[in-house]
């Protein structure tokens, strides 16, 4: 029995605290006035109590457990343990997306690496896997904008994945992932080696310290190249947005109205500011503490093999399964679940 999780493993006494913390937040007479903050704190607020409430249950079943050890019979001992190690998993997986944006939504960008046709046909083939993986758990999400390959695939693709714990769930795919196959596209029935990078961010809700000045904007409109509906490519819907001081574009065509997608490119942008302010500020901690903190997106995560063997390994936590087409077709929850565990 995983006894662990309500020792050592488990500081309750940190997440006592916090709580606690929240909850003087929530107290103060202005906590109301912006709704979005509040409403955030109050979530975080009723997701850590859940927690802590579970932990005490399961603490006072143990104990009554081992004191009726005597007067159960064996079968009914092995019931009631049973139940037990299955709400200390339930508890462990609600502990290990405790992070403070993983119950938000997020937005998963892919882009091929070098390879031409290759890669931009395995960046289609992620897609899929995210979108089939969204289809079968109860997530929702929307192409934001993608931008065709020349011959097949995809040179980039942004989507908002919306559901429960979003961002917790899919947070550890952000890195390089590798394919391993006999190409489609090679007459001479080759194997190759392509590569696409996955980055998955959080749609946070408050972006403070972020403003936006106008002039620092670069914004171009041009006709959508992807799925939209009658409109595209007969009005300059697309809007790509280049922040000039910090060289970061985005662009939103799914709307059919030029307006709309500025809007949201505007949202994606002031996201990716904030992000980037919460990594330097993470940067300046780790300097101050000695310790330099790997910002290398260039790692390799996880490698997808399908010639002249089938395997599917992450090279951070070592999962193997030996059925990549499965993994492809969108069933990766129990890989989530196992990285969720294993990744720190």
């Amino acid at each position: 029995m995983n006894y662990l999780l309500l020792g050592g493993h488990f500081d309750i006494h940190s997440k006592e605290a916090k709580l606690k913390e929240l909850e003087e937040i929530t107290k103060k007479e202005d906590f109301w006035q912006d709704f979005s903050y509040a409403n955030n704190i109050n979530k975080e607020y009723q997701k850590l109590k859940k927690i802590i409430d579970n932990y005490n249950s399961l603490l006072d079943g143990i104990n009554t457990l081992e004191l009726l050890n005597n007067e159960l019979s064996e079968e009914e001992y092995n019931k009631e343990l049973a139940n037990l190690e299955e709400e200390i998993t339930k508890l462990e997986k609600e502990t290990h997306l405790s992070g403070e944006y993983d119950s938000l939504n997020c937005y998963l960008e892919i882009h091929p690496g070098a390879g031409g046709t290759e890669s931009c046909d395995w960046a289609s083939m992620l897609l899929r896997m995210y979108e089939r993986f969204c289809e079968k758990n109860d997530y929702t999400y929307e192409v934001i904008y993608e931008t065709p390959g020349e011959e097949a695939g995809l040179k980039s693709v942004l989507i908002k994945i919306s559901g429960e714990d979003a961002y917790g769930y899919l947070k550890r795919e952000s890195g390089v992932h590798r394919l391993v196959r006999i190409s489609p596209f090679d007459a001479g029935k080759r194997r190759h080696t392509s590569f696409a990078s996955v980055t998955v961010t959080p749609e946070f809700t408050d972006t403070p310290n972020i403003e936006i000045k106008e002039s620092d904007l670069k914004i171009d409109v041009y006709h959508s190249s992807g799925a939209g509906g009658q409109s595209v490519n007969t009005s300059n819907s697309a809007v790509r947005i280049t922040h000039l001081p910090s060289k970061i574009v985005v662009t939103c065509q799914n709307e059919r109205s030029q307006l709309k997608n500025k809007e949201i490119a505007l949202k994606i942008l002031k996201n990716k500011l904030y992000e980037k302010y919460l990594q330097e500020e993470d940067a300046k901690k780790n300097a101050l503490k000695g310790s330099q903190m790997n910002i290398d997106f260039g790692s390799q995560i996880r490698s997808y093999i399908l010639e002249p063997y089938k395997l599917v390994k992450d090279t951070r936590s070592n999962y193997e399964n030996n059925d990549p087409d499965s993994i492809l077709d969108g069933n990766i929850k129990e890989m989530l679940d196992f990285n969720l565990k294993n990744i720190k």
